[in-house]
């Protein structure tokens, strides 16, 4: 009798471990425990489609982004939200383990956003003044198109206030900010200062220009207020560079008021 005969299936229901049988008898082999073993591992039910996850848990914190702006965060019951996304509460804590971990994930989200479009606008520019520009144009762009994530930045202050400021200028991808700072000293174009206290200072100068358009509801768009910054950081105040001298002369007039 040939292999191909002992092979064959004489039936439609037939039995795994029959199958396997056969096919030691076919091979003349003693040892079962491989085939066996083989069966075993197959997997049982439908793998996880791990882009589908991803996209899903995005849509959420799209979602979540505009949700909690709207609302606040103490308002805000995850149940209106998963009606807004047409999904079971249950769905949203498959992806997020808890309200706080939904809302600073959200926050996290915007501010990963921010970076990478502040990369992509330098990504191409090689001239360290230029980037800089091109850098805070695509911040301040950012901010123009989605006015909700300053919002969500004002919330995560009030009900996380030991959280560390989500600030790009601090905490950005691969250090896009510092390295602008960094290729404009090195080229002789800015006098050295310490990276760090650059960083500070135009956070702090670029999140004042951002909550001032926030407070005052000006029509203005912040993308229009880039040539103002960069003239007042790089250009500066004072017509001659005598501010040391100045300095010195106000503190002690107000420190003798």
């Amino acid at each position: 009798m040939s292999d191909l005969t002992l092979g064959k299936s004489t039936g439609a229901t037939s039995d795994p471990a029959e199958d396997v049988m056969g096919a030691v008898s076919v091979n003349g082999s003693s040892d079962v425990s491989d085939l066996i073993s083989v069966r075993m591992r197959k997997p049982v039910g439908r793998p996880k489609d791990e882009d589908l996850l991803a996209r899903r848990r995005q849509e959420i914190l799209e979602a979540a982004g505009f949700f909690f702006a709207r609302l606040g965060y103490p308002n805000s019951d995850l149940k209106l939200l998963a009606e807004e996304l047409g999904v079971a509460k249950g769905t949203l804590y498959r992806y997020f383990p808890s309200k706080k971990h939904l809302f600073l994930a959200t926050v996290d989200n915007c501010m990963q956003q921010l970076s990478e479009q502040v990369s992509l606008a330098t990504s191409k520019v090689e001239s360290p003044q230029d980037r800089v520009a091109h850098a805070l144009r695509a911040y301040f762009r950012f901010f123009d198109a989605h006015p909700y994530v300053v919002e969500l930045i004002v919330q995560e202050r009030a009900e996380f206030k030991d959280r560390p400021l989500p600030a790009p200028l601090d905490r950005d991808n691969g250090g896009i900010w510092r390295q602008q700072f960094k290729d404009l000293i090195a080229s002789g174009s800015m006098r050295e200062v310490s990276e760090d206290r650059l960083v500070e200072t135009m956070s702090s100068l670029l999140y004042g220009v951002i909550f001032n358009k926030y407070v005052s509801g000006s029509s203005d768009t912040l993308e229009s207020k880039t040539e103002d910054v960069l003239d007042i950081v790089f250009n500066g105040l004072m017509k001659e560079k005598n501010w040391g001298s100045q300095k010195g002369n106000h503190g002690s007039e107000i420190d003798s008021q």
